[in-house]
């Protein structure tokens, strides 16, 4: 890695001067021809500034997901060992505490918090009550009181219904899975299921036989729904399906009834799970940028404990297709 003496002695100056410039030290006088060359030198031999980060003590990572979405579903799972990385490279002194731990468990005297999985509103409350600086990563539960960071699900899915319009395609199909309410815990629709809706109501190609919901992202429940689909009349020539671990499950079913993928039903998933390449045909999907959102999350946190910041943010992270065989 370049050192600021090496750019020192290729531009001519002091390691000082090279210093100072490279910290936007408004208080040294140099040409422009000199601070040019500095930055230039700089960029062509990769220097990067060291950043040092004011430590944060006392936050707790609140893992609150359920067992059985974790081992099914690598995005939860991604973004704890993400935040842990990365909280340890800004300087955050994390403990973790997860769903078994309970509420009671988490200190009273809390500098910051972020909040990874489901809570009900009466845990919202408890936790507002116990620290009113926390960051929801995936969730949004109650954007008055918290920031929140989250993949952009509804762009996804209306880029995979204009991907297979454009395509051609007119009869498209989803399968997915309900999200929850949090002030009754009950199944409410997920984004994904909405947007899919609103969609395919702009083109003229909504039809709710070919809408297929479960009550979780798992594996069996996308195996389940796609035996569902296979007992209709007529398929569908496309399918948008809500995570990759349901769309395995959907895949195993179309593969045993010998439906050919994409020949006869093309298929367009989300998450860009590792497993996705490897499944027959490898699944096209939308990679969703789990370091990206974790840095995003952090930042608020910072933000909002060093600085003092009063207006609750929401920010959508997008993703990037990643196009395989299954489309």
């Amino acid at each position: 890695m370049a050192t600021i003496k090496e750019i020192a002695e290729i531009v001519g100056v002091s390691s000082a001067a090279v210093s100072r410039v490279l910290n936007y030290d408004e208080g040294i006088s140099v040409s422009d021809e000199t601070r040019d060359a500095i930055f230039s030198t700089a960029e062509k031999l990769g220097y990067k500034k060291r950043v040092i980060y004011p430590k944060i003590e006392n936050v707790a990572l609140l893992y609150f997901t359920d067992n059985k979405d974790e081992l099914e579903d690598d995005f939860y799972r991604g973004v704890r060992e993400e935040i842990i990385k990365q909280a340890k490279k800004m300087n955050i002194q994390l403990s973790i505490y997860d769903r078994n731990d309970g509420m009671d468990a988490i200190p009273k005297d809390l500098n910051a918090f972020i909040a990874v999985g489901w809570l009900a509103r009466k845990e919202i409350n408890k936790l507002y009550k116990i620290c009113k600086k926390g960051v929801f990563i995936g969730t949004s539960p109650d954007e008055k009181l918290f920031d929140a960071v989250k993949p952009n699900m509804d762009s996804f899915v209306t880029q995979m219904v204009d991907y297979f319009i454009e395509k051609g395609h007119k009869s498209i199909g989803f399968i997915g899975g309900s999200d929850r309410n949090i002030d009754t815990g009950k199944p409410a629709m997920d984004i994904r299921e909405w947007s899919f809706r609103q969609s395919t109501a702009y083109y003229g190609c909504l039809n709710e036989d070919y809408i297929l919901i479960s009550e979780k992202f798992t594996v069996d429940d996308g195996y389940r729904m796609g035996k569902e689909l296979l007992k209709k009349k007529a398929l569908p020539t496309a399918l948008c399906i809500a995570s990759d671990t349901l769309a395995v499950g959907v895949l195993q079913a179309l593969n045993e009834e010998g439906v050919l993928v994409p020949e006869q039903m093309a298929i367009f998933s989300i998450n860009d799970l590792n497993i996705a390449k490897y499944m027959s045909p490898p699944l096209t999907t939308i990679h969703i940028d789990i370091p990206c959102i974790c840095e995003t999350a952090l930042d608020l946190l910072r933000n909002r404990v060093l600085y003092g910041g009063r207006v609750t943010k929401l920010v959508f992270v997008n993703g990037i297709p990643i196009f395989r065989k299954s489309c």
